[in-house]
């Protein structure tokens, strides 16, 4: 019986494995970056590195909420002893953005998963993003940021380095009607946006729109130990492989040249919607039938007694 009890938990433990990383495809993108693909090119390079620690998101704003009376990069130097990723202790900087992430966090959890695994196609999708906002009037320049073109690549640049403003704004104006029915931005309560003053060296990480992907331009200021160091950002694994919470697998990426075909990625949608449905009733049955052969031999052994 103990024998049959391990065949059976390994038989549950391999279906869910780790190793099945979630996939996404451009509906999810574009929903997932939505919310933040028009903020000024370093705080959008730390929120998507801070994602990808979720837990340390959910402590760090818990901390910030029971000290609202640091602020700024004051608030940051105070968290140096905690054990949170630098890109998290960042955000203590910018409370209204670190508190959304944590009201959401399933938004966030599935935005680090997503820049980890498909980190150039998440660059093309801010890109994406920011073209429809520009064309639709509501990326431009203002008395805080310039948007600049270099390139194919739009970036904004803050007009002072040190003096970072943090739009707030809804997904569903900004881009124009939304174009996927069944992937739909988060939304967030809206906050009164203010510039924060921060020192000119305070953000580490920068959006290379060329190579498609986030670099480490010096090592964080604020933190006196710490992993990060210049050249492509990496992701720092604390957890054990065996120890993560896994994720079931979904469905497939579509190529990055399809982002501006909307009927081509309406097809894609649903055919993804079908998918996930088939898996999770794959999931069920699996899951069923290890209860029945559970049963059945709990059953058989009573009977044997």
């Amino acid at each position: 019986m103990k024998t049959l009890f391990v065949m059976l938990l390994g038989a549950v433990l391999g279906f869910m494995s780790p190793a099945q990383a979630r996939t996404f495809n451009q509906a999810e993108l574009d929903a997932l970056l939505a919310p933040v693909a028009l903020y000024p090119d370093p705080l959008l390079s730390q929120v998507l590195m801070a994602a990808t620690y979720p837990q340390d998101v959910a402590e760090a704003a818990a901390w910030s909420r029971a000290n609202p009376h640091l602020t700024g990069e004051q608030a940051v130097r105070a968290a140096e002893p905690y054990p949170w990723d630098p890109g998290v202790k960042s955000l203590l900087a910018f409370p209204d953005v670190l508190a959304r992430m944590d009201e959401s966090p399933q938004w966030t959890a599935d935005l680090g998963q997503a820049f980890l695994a498909y980190e150039p196609y998440v660059m093309d999708t801010v890109q994406a993003l920011r073209r429809r906002a520009h064309a639709s009037g509501h990326l431009r320049n203002d008395p805080y940021q310039v948007v600049e073109q270099h390139g194919p690549a739009i970036a904004v640049v803050p007009v002072q380095p040190h003096v970072v403003y943090v739009p707030y704004y809804s997904p569903y104006v900004v881009y124009g009607p939304w174009w996927w029915p069944h992937y739909r931005p988060v939304s967030w309560r809206a906050w009164r946006p203010a510039p924060v003053i921060v020192s000119a060296n305070f953000f580490f990480g920068s959006p290379d729109w060329h190579r498609r992907h986030v670099t480490v331009v010096h090592r964080p200021a604020f933190v006196a130990h710490t992993h990060v160091s210049p050249g492509r950002w990496q992701h720092y694994r604390r957890v054990p492989e065996a120890q993560r919470q896994p994720i079931v697998r979904s469905h497939s990426l579509p190529p990055a040249q399809r982002i501006e075909t909307p009927r081509h990625h309406h097809h894609e949608a649903r055919h993804g919607l079908r998918a996930e449905g088939k898996e999770r009733k794959e999931i069920r049955e699996h899951r069923r039938e290890v209860k029945e052969q559970r049963r059945d031999a709990r059953h058989g052994k009573d009977r044997r007694g």
